[in-house]
Order: C-alpha cells, then structure tokens, then sequence
C-alpha cells in the first residue's frame, strides 16, 4: 500500500500534479539499472519566495522510466509501476515536530507583568516603574556556569598573544579594535567576544583575568561608546553583551575598582543600546541574539524585571520568524542552526543561574532546532559542507547536543529546510532538495541545489568544498564567491553557470524558485541485493534554475542500496520548451571527493577507482562519457583549506537535452 503524496506551492494550498510522468526523458538517453518493484512516496514541491507552508496530502502517481540501449554498458532502467488512486487525506505531523501557534506567543503572565512589560517597551525606564524604591546602581546578581566550553587551543594562542581564528594568528596588539577593517571571522570573535570561552577553557581563572582584562580595556578603548560600523551590529553585540554576562567572574575578578564601574557601566549602557536596536538587526538569526542578549541583561542584571519580560517576548516571535515548520532556520545554514542552538543553551545558562525556569517555547523551539542539525551529521559525528559550512567536529558537535539536554534522532525529511538524509548500514547520503535562501535570511548563501554528499563510516568519499562562511581565515575572501558557486559543490553545471546568482556579501539572485521532490522506498528483487531481497530508498528531485536561460530543467535520481554498498544516479536535463532549442551546449557534473583519498584511472576512461584511508576500496563508473580528474578543495571543521580532487563528465550535448547515468560501488 503506498502513501499520499506531498506537494507543497509558496502562498496557497498544496494541489495534485495530476497523473503523467514524473520522469521526462530523451528516448535515446542511456538508462539506469535499479531493479524496482514497489514503491512508497512522499512529493514534495517547494518554492523560494517565502517559507512553504504547511502541506497536504494529494494524489501521488507513478511513472514508466525506462530508457532505450545503453551504450555505456548499463542495463535498461525497468519501469516503476503506477500506483493506485489514493483518496485525500489531512497529513500527519509527528507529535514532536507538531507547533501550535501558541509555541511563538509571548509567555502567559499576569495583567500587572503584561502593564510593566508594554511600559518598558514604550520607553518608560525601569527605575522609574517601581519609583518608592532607591535606584540600584549597575550590578550582577548571579554567576553563570558557561555550559560550553571554548577552544582550548585558541586559549593557548591568546595566552601566547594572538587571536586564533579559523586557523589563522594575528597578533592582538596589532589588531583593529574599531572601524572595518578586519575579515568577517576575527570581526565576530573580537567584536563578539568569542573569545572569552576559549580563554576561560586554557587554564585556571586567575591566570587569564589579568589577560581578559588587557583585551576588554583594549576593545572599550576603542570604541568608548555606541556608535556605526561592525562593533555596534545587532548580532555581534548581543553575543559580547552574552558573554560579558556568562564570564563576568573572569573579567570582572581585578582588584581595579574603577575597571569594574566602568564595565558594569558599560554593560548597562550596551542593554540599553540593544533595547531601542533589536529590532534594525540584518537578519533573523541576529535578532535572536540580541533578544537573547536582553533577556540575560534582565535575568542577571538589578532592577531588571521589565527588561527581562520585554525581552521574553521579543525573543519568542523572533525565534517564531527564525524557525520553520521543521525545525530548520530560514537561512538553511547548518552554522546558522548551530548558533542558534548555542545562543538559546547559554540562555538557559542564565535562567538557571538566577533559578528560574524558562519559558517553556524556548524548551520547545530548542527540542525543534537540534533534530535538522542531527540530519546534517555524516557516520563520523561531523557536519556536511552546505550554505558555507565546513565539516565542524565531531566533538564540538556532541558538547552542543548535550548541553543542550535534547535526546532525540536525526530528522530524516526536513521538508520546510529542505535535505533529504538517507541512513543506510554504514553509509549516509544527504542531498539538498529545496531552492537556495531568500536574500533577507542568506548568510553565505551557496548555489547548491541537487548537490549531494556521501560517506561510509568515518569516510567521506562526496562532498561539497564548503568553507564560504570561514574565508578570512586560512581560506582567501577572494576564494568566497567561488566556494558557493555551483561547480563547488557536488552537482550538474551547464555552461558553468550557477543555478541561482551568486552576488556579494552572501546573498543570492535569481535562479532555482522550486524544487520537486519525489522519495520512494523500493522492493529490490533477490539478485539485486547482497544476500536475498532487501530494500532501497530512491529520490528523485529537479529544479528549474536553467530554464530561464536554457529552456532544460535539471532532474536527479538518487538509488542508495539498504546496505549503504552501492549508490546509482542519473542526471537529466529536460525540456521544457514545446519546441526544442537549437544548438549544443557544455555540461559539466562534478563529484568533489573527500580527503586523502587515492585514484587509479580504468584503462577504458569511464571508471574509477578509489582506494579510501580505511582501506575500503570502491569504483566510480559512467555510463557513456569518460570521466577525468581535476584538483578541488575541501574545508575542514578549522576553517583549514585541504587540497583534494574532483571526478567530472564534461560533455557537448543538444539544447533538446540529455542524460547521464553513473554508479558508485564498494568493492571491498
């Protein structure tokens, strides 16, 4: 019995697709063995203008792929069968995914809380909302316990005068306080005050306060108060107001009475600044923060009743702008998850060290937020390399899962953020399957759309270079654009233009505005499988980033073996014009491989083999067109770039399109 499908339409309710193919293709194209039999499938459609809604269920229909003769030597791709009509039905949402619109309403509190919090928010100041009582001078009333630990290497670095980020030192007596004048990553950690955690994690307290505090006179030396330019963004001051809170025993520990007014004086002054600028953040993750950074103030800091409650519902709608359906930011940056995990857990941090409970929609949106991290993760702990990210450790990903006190399982099918994960025995395969991220939430926003990643265990043979979001560091900002260019990522280019404009400063243009995906879980027959019949999960995605330009829509089937051994593709571009276009075109499909891996080339050009650190051995092979090899890159969890290769099938091919089938087999 197979399942409703799923089609999801920006602005309006989901509708059927009707029956017909689902899989366009040129008679004359080679085809893909996959050996089928039955199948279950959700469809999902998802545009780019806005957050997709909710979806329901409608009629999903099967369609017959077969191809002609292979002259690559691969059999015919046998037909998928029809399935039968399915009566509508409202879909079922898991109750652990399952918002109610009350989750993003601002905390329950009595009519005397709702009165102080409308009053702060209309600028009346705290001291004056309890006038009979003397006003406190700037104090904290609690310590923070830093539930996440820094980097104990970059500890070491400023203990030895540097600031260590993404690999890279510069001095911090040569470093500019103020003005714009440093890379986008030493620019968050000075100015973010990052580097307080690593700090704190290199050694005893009362070895590093006299350092902290060097650097904290440096800093407010330079920028003696509010004013334009990177100190004073929204985000970067909301994390240094975070995190003068969490470590104010390590800044705060001297025996100079005027260095501490002062910095009390700072940090109220800063909150204050944060009340009236939330609000003109650049983006919804930024806005997260400064709320966050509020609501410690309010938490930690005297007289900060009303602070607290204003900031408390700030926060809750941000997060509700910040967060879809599934748990995924907007921005579907896996860095992006990650801070916003890290900002709401050091919260936390705050509301326990005063004893309070937080509200219960932080809890809520955390247990929401880590399950699509989860689902980015590779069989050796580690992040994929998608919208700029770089495969961040293992371990640092396991400290932020723990601290953050949710136990659950990676999200198979984030529909809203828009991967696909498939676990099969040892292997993973995670393909991205929704358009790039509107302007407004893009960070370092990457063309990947149909890019793919696959490991074996601890061995990633496909990825993606990543890295984008790290270029200032080891990795050039002339190499930025480049990164989030289609060509690196592991996916089709034709012509080697992106599928979506890459522009400056992160952002996007036009390019890929829906994306339809098709999963199936399929029976295999007993000579298919390894030891009897087994099963396999087959994905079949396409998007219409070439069609304004070329009239083709790109179209990617993905076949992953339940035993994680052998992975089939086949890519499709198919027209979409009545009448086909004249003329040829150049096609590329890259397949960025993973570190230190060895290549031997098959004599006849269509194959490869690869012979992995493990000692795992196994075979890339084209159905039709030969297959070189080319020097690619690939960044690691330090923001290090290491030197890596690349299999691509270039071709010259009609503008009436074509397709290319490929396979990759472990074979030992």
């Amino acid at each position: 019995m197979s399942e409703p499908g799923f089609s999801i339409a920006r602005g309006k309710p989901a509708a059927s697709d009707g029956a017909g193919p689902a899989i366009a293709r040129d008679d004359a194209s080679p085809a893909l063995p996959l050996g089928l039999d039955d199948t279950v499938t959700p469809r999902l459609r998802a545009g780019r203008n806005q957050p997709a809604p909710r979806v329901a269920a409608t009629e999903n229909t099967g369609a017959d792929t077969t191809g002609a003769d292979n002259p690559g030597g691969l059999p015919p791709l046998p037909p998928v069968p029809a399935q039968e009509d399915l009566p509508l039905r409202p879909e079922v949402v898991e109750p652990g995914r399952a918002l109610a619109l009350a989750d993003f309403s601002p905390p329950a509190v009595s009519a005397g809380e709702r009165l102080l919090r409308l009053a702060y928010k209309l600028g009346v100041p705290a001291g004056a909302l309890q006038p009979f009582r003397k006003r406190a001078r700037p104090r904290l009333t609690a310590t923070v316990a830093n539930p996440l630990p820094g980097d104990a290497a970059a500890g070491k670095a400023l203990r030895a005068g540097h600031f260590l980020v993404h690999g890279m030192k510069t001095a911090i007596a040569d470093t500019a306080f103020s003005g714009p004048h440093l890379p986008p990553p030493f620019e968050r950690m000075v100015h973010g005050f990052g580097w307080l955690a690593d700090l704190e994690t290199s050694g005893p307290r009362q070895q590093c306060a006299g350092l902290a505090e060097r650097i904290l006179g440096m800093w407010l030396n330079a920028n003696p108060g509010p004013a334009t330019g990177p100190a004073w963004d929204v985000g970067h001051t909301g994390h240094r107001l975070l995190g003068w809170l969490i470590h104010a025993p390590l800044l705060l520990s001297g025996n100079d009475k005027v260095f501490r007014s002062r910095m009390l004086h700072t940090m109220a002054e800063t909150a204050r600044w944060l009340d009236r600028h939330v609000t003109r953040a650049d983006d919804k993750l930024a806005e997260v923060v400064g709320w966050s950074a509020i609501v410690a103030a309010g938490l930690l800091m005297a007289e900060g009743r009303p602070r607290r409650l204003f900031g408390e519902a700030g926060l809750i709608r941000a997060l509700g702008d910040l967060v879809g359906d599934d748990g995924g930011v907007l921005s579907r940056s896996p860095l992006g998850q990650i801070e916003a995990i890290a900002v709401l857990v050091r919260l936390k941090a705050c509301y326990a060290a005063v004893r309070r409970d937080p509200p219960q929609q932080i809890d809520t949106i955390l247990s929401l937020l880590v399950p699509p991290l989860l689902a980015m993760l590779h069989g050796d702990g580690a992040l994929g390399s998608w919208q700029g990210a770089g495969a961040v450790s293992a371990d640092q990903i396991a400290a932020l899962i723990k601290a953050s006190g949710v136990r659950t399982r990676p999200l198979r099918d984030a529909r809203q953020w828009g991967y696909q994960r498939v676990g099969a025995g040892k292997s993973v395969l995670l393909l991205d399957a929704a358009p790039p991220p509107i302007a407004r939430h893009a960070r370092d926003g990457c063309a990947s759309t149909l890019a793919f990643e696959f490991s074996h265990g601890a061995e990633r043979l496909i990825v993606n270079c990543g890295g984008a979001a790290f270029a200032g560091g080891l990795i050039p900002l002339r190499l930025a654009q480049g990164l989030r260019a289609t060509a690196a990522h592991s996916t089709l280019t034709i012509d080697d233009f992106n599928s979506t404009a890459v522009l400056i400063n992160g952002k996007l243009g036009s390019g890929v505005s829906e994306v339809e995906v098709d999963r199936r879980t399929l029976q295999t027959d007993g000579s298919y499988a390894a030891s009897g019949p087994g099963q396999a999960t087959r994905i079949e995605a396409s998007h219409n980033g070439y069609v304004s330009r070329y009239g083709l829509l790109h179209q990617r089937i993905l076949i992953l073996r339940d035993d994680g051994t052998e992975l089939r593709g086949e890519d499709l571009l198919v027209p979409q014009a009545k009448k086909g276009k004249r003329g040829t075109i150049g096609v590329a499909l890259r397949f960025h491989l993973g570190p230190h891996i060895e290549l031997a080339q098959g004599q006849d050009g269509l194959g490869v083999t690869l012979a992995l650190p493990d000692g795992g051995l196994w075979q890339f092979r084209s159905g039709r067109d030969a297959v070189t090899i080319e020097d690619s890159l690939w960044a690691d969890g330090q923001g290090r770039p290491v030197g890596t290769r690349q299999l691509v099938i270039t071709a010259k091919i009609p503008r009436s399109g074509e397709s290319f089938s490929w396979l990759l087999k472990k074979m030992r």
